[in-house]
């Protein structure tokens, strides 16, 4: 079965995290800017990821590949979702990018997995809590770098079986 793994990121460090998470899912991470329709068709599972700008909008790149996303036949696959945002500085709005990505697959079909407790984070609000959970894992390279490889591990071997 084949994992893609979709980012969008401005500065590097999500495209950073994408790499990462590729490499311990033996996928393929691919820029949403680059990202085309016979890619996400062909893909079995989609793991979704965004940096977080401004009041938890996702990066720019993603609203083209919202529209991508929402063309395509999203049926039957299995789709993840990660964020990559700052908990001190945008405290309210923390990974607030994972709710604009899961809003727009979560109608889809498609089979979404990933949740991650809120336990251990520090943050006063984010649009992606759902039901008590994160949407996907969320990761602050600003201020807990050293906790994500271990975040991003543990992720992954929760997700791994899901991925059909």
């Amino acid at each position: 079965m084949k994992t893609l793994v979709i980012y969008g990121s401005t500065t590097g460090t999500t495209e950073e995290v994408a790499q990462k998470i590729a490499e311990k899912l033996n996928a393929e991470a691919v820029n949403v800017a680059d990202v085309t329709e016979d890619q996400i068709a062909e893909a079995d599972n989609l793991v979704l990821g965004s940096s977080t700008w401004g009041a938890g909008e996702l990066q720019d790149d993603w609203y083209d590949g919202i529209d991508k996303l929402k063309s395509a036949d999203l049926k039957g696959k299995t789709i993840a979702i990660f964020g990559v945002g700052d908990s001190a500085s945008y405290s309210d709005t923390f990974c607030g990018s994972m709710a604009g990505l899961y809003d727009a697959v979560k109608d889809s079909g498609a089979k979404i997995v990933g949740a991650v407790s809120t336990d251990g984070y520090t943050f006063d609000d984010s649009e992606s809590v759902v039901n008590g959970k994160f949407v996907g894992l969320a990761l602050d390279e600003e201020n807990e770098s050293d906790k994500t490889d271990e975040r991003i591990d543990n992720w992954v071997k929760a997700i791994s079986p899901e991925l059909k």
